[in-house]
């Protein structure tokens, strides 16, 4: 088995253990395995990413830890992930308003949250943007997530 395959069994665990919620700090985890602290980081880049239903949170410094959430999908929550996986690293305006549009027509969100969602990733809001739909992603996936909580 793979350090980066163990790492990632590891942490799962330790997030049903702890119902969701973990924080641990990088360079404990990689004393404990027997890896480079920048394993620990490309396991949770990799494999605990939003599109997986993970968000993260880093703090650096002597107190540093790395925050992985498990998010919990209301209704229509397989839907947005579907939605959140579909995205990738980039997405143009015209992919963009359709997925928004069928996440509304399918009732996973309101039409109200809908139009503000196209609003926020429409081309005037990255006027300017050398890699506009590389930005458009990020936020289309953020604003996704947002409706998890």
């Amino acid at each position: 088995m793979l350090i980066s395959d163990q790492i990632a069994e590891l942490l799962e665990a330790m997030l049903t253990e702890r119902d969701g919620i973990l924080e641990i700090r990088r360079n404990e985890m990689a004393e404990r395995l027997g890896c480079s602290p920048s394993q620990i980081n490309y396991v949770i880049a990799s494999r605990f990413s939003p599109e997986r239903g993970y968000l993260t949170v880093s703090r650096r410094g002597g107190g540093g830890y790395i925050r992985i959430v498990r998010k919990r999908f209301p209704d229509g929550g397989i839907t947005l992930m579907h939605a959140l996986s579909s995205i990738g690293n980039v997405i143009r305006y015209e992919d963009a308003r359709i997925l928004i549009r069928n996440l509304v027509e399918n009732e996973v969100i309101s039409s109200d949250a809908g139009r503000v969602m196209t609003v926020a990733v429409s081309e005037r809001e990255f006027e300017g943007s050398s890699d506009r739909d590389a930005a458009r992603a990020k936020r289309l996936k953020r604003m996704l997530i947002a409706l998890t909580d």
